[in-house]
């Protein structure tokens, strides 16, 4: 094994940076977790490229630039990267691609930190650390935002006031914009069907969404200004009827922020269960005859199906359903309570092949006779991010 001219990925969140090295075909790579940054137990935690495994305290409570300086010299150091792609969570409406990154796009990511405040400060902490040990290293910012903006202005605008949308770009921009873009492309490449091809992507994990792609463009996604609207997701709520907020501080004396932690952090399949965001810790809870799991699990199937069927009109034609992320992978039991509620679509699926999906596997569970694909695909957001950076970059 040998990394030819690899792209490092960074995912930068706010304690922690999420790696990889990836060769130029793709096939290899070394990859890593930075956590617990700016804390005492701050460490890395190391794939080598022999699959062997390692681990290493960071001094100093290290953050960012500490990390990089471990990750890119005695971890990697021996493979020089060509570029550094790095995960950017929201670009506005102003970036609707994967742009080189220069002082300009660097300071619109900062100004954009309003709109994602616990995300675009890291992702541009990670940009500057690079800039500072490595300045010749060119690097591109990849959006989640970015593939969402081919959606229409009916499916993207809300009923709200104009002047909000045009002065302050109150709209919906969407999320897991490389998840969807990598499933997606990958399903179409999978199928036989012949013409072009309208996909629902489920990306389905502690965040969840929903996206309707057709012939490679997004028309519709679930999450909106931030990943809170849509589907039920491990922690968040997912659509409420927006005078909760209201109703919350009139009764209760609830502040916005603390109305924010709710929907955020207390919601959700942990809000609904009562026991836990894992999706494994609930269907046992299920199988024990905890009513309140069973609940929330029957809510998920329901909420993700709802999505599913919505979004069969914004797409010119339904090739199918692509179901990712860490339950859209490796939840069988999931997969089918949600596939069962699209039985007006003429989906029928096979259980056996359906169970035999996870950890990585992929392919398809839909019988012969089935008017719609099912397909679980894993993601791969690194290696579409280290490839939108070299097409940037023209290498």
């Amino acid at each position: 094994m040998s990394l030819q001219n690899p792209t490092l990925v960074l995912n930068c969140g706010s304690s922690s940076i999420k790696y990889a090295l990836i060769s130029e075909d793709g096939e290899t790579r070394i990859e890593g977790l930075a956590e617990a940054l700016g804390n005492a137990d701050a460490r890395i935690k190391h794939k080598n490229l022999d699959g062997s495994k390692v681990e290493i305290n960071i001094p100093n409570s290290g953050a960012h630039t500490e990390a990089l300086k471990i990750i890119l010299g005695e971890l990697i150091g021996e493979y020089k990267p060509v570029a550094v792609g790095h995960r950017v969570v929201h670009g506005g409406d102003k970036f609707t691609k994967a742009t080189k990154i220069n002082a300009e796009v660097l300071a619109h990511i900062e100004e954009l930190a309003s709109l994602a405040p616990l995300h675009n400060p890291a992702n541009a902490a990670g940009i500057k650390a690079i800039n500072e040990l490595f300045p010749q290293l060119p690097q591109v910012a990849i959006f989640d935002t970015a593939f969402h903006q081919t959606m229409p202005a009916h499916a993207y605008r809300y009923a709200i006031p104009k002047a909000l949308y045009e002065e302050h770009h109150i709209r919906r921009y969407g999320f897991h914009g490389t998840s969807h873009a990598y499933v997606s492309n990958r399903a179409s490449q999978l199928t036989t069907k012949d013409g072009k091809h309208g996909w629902i992507v489920a990306h389905l994990g502690n965040g969840c969404s929903a996206t309707a792609v057709y012939d490679g463009q997004s028309l519709d996604t679930s999450m909106g200004i931030t990943p809170l609207e849509g589907l039920m997701m491990g922690t968040r709520s997912g659509d409420v009827d927006p005078s909760l907020h209201a109703l919350l501080n009139r009764t209760l004396g609830l502040s916005i922020g603390e109305i924010d932690t709710l929907l955020n952090k207390q919601s959700g399949l942990l809000g609904v269960s009562g026991i836990s965001n894992d999706m494994r810790n609930l269907e046992q809870a299920d199988k024990d005859g905890n009513q309140d799991a069973t609940l929330a699990l029957d809510m998920f199937a329901y909420r993700v199906a709802k999505y599913i069927l919505g979004y069969t009109a914004a797409l010119p034609e339904l090739t199918g359903v692509v179901f990712t992320g860490g339950i859209g992978e490796n939840g069988a039991e999931m997969r089918a309570k949600i596939v069962t509620h699209l039985k007006h679509l003429g989906a029928k699926f096979d259980t056996a092949k359906n169970a035999q999906l996870f950890r990585g596997a992929e392919g398809s569970f839909h019988t012969a006779d089935s008017a719609l694909e099912f397909w679980v695909i894993p993601t791969d957001e690194e290696y579409q991010i280290a490839k939108e950076t070299k097409e940037v970059l023209g290498l």
